[in-house]
């Protein structure tokens, strides 16, 4: 089988659950785009597993409970990195400063893919710090420097109720809106996020970090690649 016609196998069927399609069967308004954000849902509940787990108690990719971990460390609570904390926040501000740097004034979907081939990159150079024995402050560093280029790229596609981090909003709107697909989006990112959270914390309990960042780094490398083919599709038609 052809990684074209893969694609076409796996992330249209799921695109279409979550944007209808087209008259005459034509791809939604986002085509697989929806898909892969939802592989980035499943990508941001593993690294804070990692981080949670395995760094000082410190979320990477979920700044609002990281902000109130700063609170609890700087008012006395010494499971928590207040350094960590701080420096997770940076790195993160950071992240989305440079996403939005590079993008410039090109079309987000035309940066979509490039950037989160450069998140890639940051969670295998994390990779590889864990596995050489540094300490936790690098590692925090660069996954939060990932995960705020991914928010940024996803801020700018603007695709609904798929932030892939955040979800204290995306319940309120399922609670307090109509059933509609909204609501199908909605469930699927929490889902999704809970099963990455899932995924990474067995791993990262049973066998170590350095498999949940690897596993990290090849949903990230397909998600970039796919990406890039629906960049090069769209251009072309």
């Amino acid at each position: 089988m052809t990684a074209g016609a893969a694609r076409r196998g796996i992330l249209r069927p799921l695109a279409a659950l979550l944007f209808p399609p087209g008259p005459e069967g034509r791809s939604g308004p986002h085509g697989v785009l929806p898909a892969l954000l939802v592989a980035l849902t499943f990508v941001s509940g593993v690294v804070d597993a990692v981080s949670y787990l395995g760094l000082d108690h410190t979320f990477v990719a979920n700044m609002t409970g990281n902000v109130a971990f700063l609170g609890f460390a700087l008012a006395g609570d010494r499971q928590l990195s207040a350094a960590a904390s701080l420096l997770a926040l940076g790195a993160f501000l950071a992240g989305a400063t440079a996403a939005g740097r590079l993008r410039g004034g090109r079309e987000p979907a035309r940066t979509f893919a490039p950037l989160v081939a450069v998140q890639a990159v940051l969670v295998a150079a994390a990779l590889a710090l864990s596995a050489g024995g540094a300490g936790a402050l690098p590692v925090v560093g660069l996954l939060a420097l990932g995960m705020g280029l991914q928010n940024a790229v996803v801020l700018r596609l603007g695709v609904p109720d798929l932030t892939t981090t955040v979800v204290t909003r995306t319940l309120t709107g399922l609670a307090a809106d109509p059933w509609d697909r909204a609501a199908v989006r909605r469930v699927v990112s929490v889902v999704v996020l809970c099963c990455g959270a899932l995924a990474g914390g067995l791993l990262t309990i049973h066998h170590g970090s350095r498999w949940a960042l690897a596993l990290a780094v090849a949903l990230l490398l397909g998600v970039s690649l796919a990406g890039a083919v629906r960049a090069a599709e769209h251009h072309g038609a």
